[in-house]
């Protein structure tokens, strides 16, 4: 590879870096409340491609949702702040679920399906899907120790930043953050 086509390349990735660092320096200023708690990935790494199961027992994985924002939960039937944060990830999906965003819910462990579905009737949720791993294999690659853990991805897959415990995703906050990733946001 010759120096000047190198040197480009590097220059594009510096770009690149700078413009992602921006980027959440950003999200970051938008961070009140709950918020403040997302910890951003320093690197630009992708989600695994572990499976998991959907309700119907189908196999699916984050890659099936390439192109999309996503707000990824982790949590399960047993978890009581999982109960309180789940109603405000439904209406972050209300407010913004569609081509370009999509919350997805995946409950890892031991979480028999009618339970889950009771769980989500109880707390009056009819929009999020009902993705189960069983076995904790996409919890384990994605380093989710502990409930609930919500992680925030880029189109491409990749790891924008993640928040530890429960939090208020239907706050100001969480929308402002939410907008500003979506296309014609600023």
């Amino acid at each position: 590879m010759r120096l000047s086509t190198l040197a480009l390349y590097t220059a594009l990735a510096l770009g690149a870096n700078a413009a992602a660092a921006a980027d959440t320096d950003a999200l970051r200023a938008l961070a009140e409340g709950d918020m403040k708690k997302l910890a951003f990935a320093t690197e630009a790494k992708p989600a695994p491609e572990t499976a998991f199961e959907t309700a119907e027992g189908a196999a699916r994985s984050l890659a099936d949702y390439r192109g999309k924002h996503l707000v990824v939960n982790f949590w399960a039937t047993w978890c009581a702040p999982c109960r309180k944060e789940m109603p405000q990830l439904s209406e972050l999906q209300s407010e913004f679920g569609g081509e370009d965003f999509e919350v997805v819910t995946i409950a890892t462990g031991r979480n028999a399906l009618p339970a889950m579905r009771n769980f989500f009737e109880e707390i009056g949720v009819d929009n999020l899907p009902l993705h189960r791993d069983p076995r904790q294999a996409l919890a384990r690659e994605m380093g989710v120790f502990g409930l609930p853990i919500t992680v925030i991805l880029d189109p491409q897959g990749r790891e924008i930043a993640r928040l530890q415990g429960d939090a208020d995703w239907a706050s100001e906050s969480a929308k402002a953050i939410v907008a500003a990733l979506l296309p014609g946001a600023g």
